[in-house]
């Protein structure tokens, strides 16, 4: 099988030659730019450069060469700008905290403070304050929380809403659809687009790094409490989200046409290690509603699957989400409460794609040996593949400083795997 056959398969719930793999297709299945580097080297691919395609977590573009030594049977169609809301284009160095050069957007700009701190300002407007930080020795930019004084009287859902959604632009569009041909036409990967307009309250959004002069509520726990308190004001505003959504949804869809096969529609995190990060009465009521919406229109007038990308402890909302029309669940997130991969699989693999769940990038993949990693790999295939509905990749990024040959045991496993 090509690659867009793989996946094609893995997404229509049938087994493949083989499990597809992904890496980098998205902004939760990539790998840190250092490590990424490191990677390289010892794959002994020397040319071309590493670009972090992602500022914040500093995730890499992963290179034709590097798709083919790992077998990778994706290739992501990122968002026209970055969390920090410049274009990836016209690239310049940027050294690391281990003295690794990469190469970020021309349109970033940063600081080191005297403490070793560096921190990075929206747009590359340097006029405006900083909107993230990284400290010294740190690996990716945490954003910065820029929490206005709060006026009850005055807090408008309208103005938030016009400066946090907009439309894509003819630029925007023109880019998504000369990517696609190029990539549809001249490879066979299969094309992951990431739209994120269904991301109601996703904390990108809120804390908006992206802008120079947030307004509204843009703390985390104060938007979190609103949910409760202001929910005419959260209601508001995920309805104008949801109208710019569904606008961009369309202009989205005539741009690429049929020649992706899964569109990425939120990146919100409904979950933590042990729980939810709010009750599912609360998701049913401000949440789930627009996205059976969106996910109607997407299978009423496309061949696209509907990725949802959600961290943590979810089994409460799983019934909810196969409701809603959700297709495929990343990353699966097997350590945290409730999220046996036995139960996921038995109750819900032919509801969902896993995609994701591959190997524990929180405790085996950075600190156990090439052996466990092996096996913990080969356990999860030994649950996830049969019948399809699984594509292959690690719970979420993996992070600066993973040991190089971990990763390498874990790709290989996963291409030596046998039905």
């Amino acid at each position: 099988m090509t690659p867009r056959e793989r996946i094609r398969c893995a997404i229509d719930h049938k087994e493949a030659d083989r499990i597809p793999i992904d890496l980098g297709a998205t902004l939760a299945t990539g790998i840190h730019a250092g490590t990424y580097s490191k990677l390289k080297k010892t794959l002994g691919i020397l040319d071309g450069e590493v670009r972090v395609n992602e500022p914040s977590q500093f995730l890499a573009e992963i290179e034709d060469p590097v798709k083919a030594a790992l077998h990778i049977d994706t290739y992501g169609l990122f968002p026209p700008r970055t969390m920090f809301g410049f274009r990836n284009e016209n690239w310049k160095p940027f050294p690391l905290a281990d003295g690794t050069v990469v190469n970020v957007s021309g349109h970033m700009e940063w600081d080191t403070l005297p403490d070793g701190t560096t921190v990075l300002y929206p747009q590359g407007d340097r006029s405006a304050p900083p909107s993230a930080r990284m400290p010294k020795g740190g690996s990716f930019f945490d954003t910065i929380v820029r929490q206005p004084p709060i006026d009850e009287d005055k807090l408008d859902a309208k103005e938030f809403a016009r400066q946090t959604f907009s439309l894509y632009t003819e630029e925007d569009l023109r880019g998504l659809e000369e990517t696609t041909k190029r990539i549809y036409e001249n490879t066979n990967y299969s094309i992951v687009g990431s739209f994120f307009g269904a991301s109601f309250s996703r904390l990108t959004e809120i804390m908006a790094p992206f802008l120079t002069h947030p307004v509204g509520i843009r703390d985390p726990e104060e938007w979190f409490a609103s949910l409760l308190l202001r929910q005419d004001y959260i209601r508001e505003i995920h309805e104008l989200q949801f109208q710019v959504g569904m606008k961009n949804l369309k202009m989205y869809k005539q741009a690429v046409g049929d020649r992706i096969d899964v569109i990425l529609m939120s990146g919100t995190d409904f979950g933590t290690q042990t729980g939810l990060l709010f009750s599912a009465d609360l998701y049913r009521d401000l949440f789930k509603p627009l996205h059976a919406e969106m996910n109607r229109w997407v299978h009423e007038n496309t061949e696209w699957k509907t990725f949802y990308h959600t961290c943590g402890s979810i089994k409460p909302l799983l019934d909810d989400f196969y409701e809603a029309g959700i297709d495929i669940l990343n990353p699966v997130q097997i350590s945290a409460a409730g999220m046996d991969p036995h139960f996921l699989k038995e109750q819900y693999g032919s509801k969902f794609v896993f995609w994701g769940g591959g190997v524990d990038t929180q405790r085996v993949l950075p600190f156990e040996t090439e052996e466990n990693v092996r096996g913990n790999v080969r356990d999860l295939l030994n649950i996830f593949s049969h019948g399809g509905g699984f594509v292959f990749s690690t719970v979420h990024n993996i992070q600066d400083k993973v040991p190089v040959r971990n990763i390498l045991a874990a790709f290989d496993e996963v291409n030596h795997f046998c039905f």
